[in-house]
Formats: C-alpha cells, sequence, structure tokens
C-alpha cells in the first residue's frame, strides 16, 4: 500500500518562484502540490478548497498579508502547518509570523534539498527554524525576562521538555526514555497546555529562557 503523499499549497506574488517550487517539488515522490496561488485571499480559499498538509507561504502578500493569513489558519484549520518562506529577516516580520502559528521559518535562499527536508519535518509534527531567526527569537526571549516554571509539570514532562529543547523528535524522545511514541505525544500535548503555548518550537524557546537547558 503506497504512503499518502503530503499535500502542499504554494502561496507566493511572484509566478516564476511558484513554478520554480512547483515543478522541484513535484519531482518528490513523497509530496503533491494540490495549488499554487498568488495572493493571501486566494491563499485561504485554497486552504479550504483543497485542504492542505503544508502551506508555504510568502509573507508579502497581496489582499491579505502572510501574517495575518497564517493567523487565520492555525486558529480556524491546525492540523495544518504553515511555514513562512520570506526574503525578509525583520523583527516585524519574524516575530509577529512566530506569533501567528508558523511551524516553520525559512529563508527563500534555502536550499532546495532543506526545504523538502523542512516539509518533511513540519508534517511530521516537528517545528524548524531558520538558524538566523532562531537567533533573533533566542534574543527576545532573553530580553523579556523569565517566570517560574509552573508547578503543574511533572518531573517527567520536565525530562520531555528539555529534550524538545534539545532538538529531539518524538521517535528520539521516546528510545531516550524508554516509553512509547504515542507517551511522547501525550506528554508534548500535556506540556502545551499547562506552558499555554502551541508548538515544540514555543516550547524549546520557554526551556532556553527558563535556564533548563544550555
Amino acid at each position: 500500500m503506497a504512503t499518502a503523499k503530503i499535500r502542499v499549497l504554494v502561496a507566493d506574488d511572484h509566478a516564476v518562484v511558484r513554478q520554480g517550487l512547483r515543478t522541484f517539488l513535484e519531482l518528490q515522490e513523497d509530496i503533491e502540490v494540490v495549488a499554487d496561488v498568488a495572493d493571501g485571499r486566494q491563499a485561504l480559499a485554497a486552504v479550504a478548497e483543497h485542504d492542505p498538509d503544508v502551506v508555504l507561504m510568502d509573507l508579502v502578500l497581496p489582499e491579505v498579508d502572510g501574517v495575518e493569513a497564517i493567523r487565520r489558519i492555525a486558529s480556524e484549520r491546525p492540523r495544518i502547518r504553515v511555514i513562512a518562506l520570506t526574503s525578509f529577516l525583520d523583527d516585524d516580520k519574524v516575530f509577529p509570523a512566530v506569533r501567528a502559528g508558523a511551524a516553520g521559518y525559512l529563508l527563500k535562499d534555502v536550499e532546495p534539498a532543506e526545504l523538502v527536508k523542512a516539509i518533511r519535518t513540519v508534517h511530521a509534527g516537528e517545528g524548524l527554524l531558520h538558524p538566523a531567526v532562531a537567533a533573533r527569537l533566542m534574543e527576545e526571549v532573553a530580553s523579556t525576562g523569565g517566570r517560574e516554571a509552573p508547578d503543574s509539570l511533572t518531573p517527567r514532562e520536565r525530562e520531555v521538555v528539555g529534550l524538545i529543547a534539545r532538538g529531539l523528535s518524538n521517535k528520539r524522545i521516546a528510545l531516550e526514555l524508554g516509553i512509547s511514541e504515542k507517551t511522547v505525544k501525550t506528554h508534548v500535548s500535556s506540556i502545551l497546555g499547562k506552558l499555554g503555548l502551541t508548538d515544540r518550537t514555543q516550547v524549546a524557546l520557554y526551556a532556553v529562557r527558563e535556564g533548563w537547558v544550555e
């Protein structure tokens, strides 16, 4: 039985970029491009029509901007994973996109193979940030000051947080702790709820800010 393909939507206002992404991604055996659109309004309509697994979203779009489109998708269809794919590393683009619910943030100079890896990574439930973006976010959380970690986190959940911050996948965490991957997912869901966070990237940043990891 064939494995279901990762269904991808591309949103970018440059036709050459859209065509290039579509052409390259469709060479991948496990990826199918369901649509490519030129503005944020079309992106939201295409999400409703095609229900993709992953959206590659430019942040500077006509009609509805990329950050607002990400916010709506994250709110209305949280199953869908959105990667911000942009030329900009400005704070007024990075922070709003991550806060809006982007599962990944990549610059357009990313190597094609890395982009494919990113799509597979976020589809598997992981977060992914360009190293320069991660550095900016670390600076921001460091400057905001810490707060006490909730007593409600169990010792096991604290272990999981530490391993998430080290970049381990659920499968690797399961092996490290000698528990099932399903149990890890349960812990992650509980951690997100208790900390009031929305994804693993925010958990990792939280752990660094609180000094739980180097």
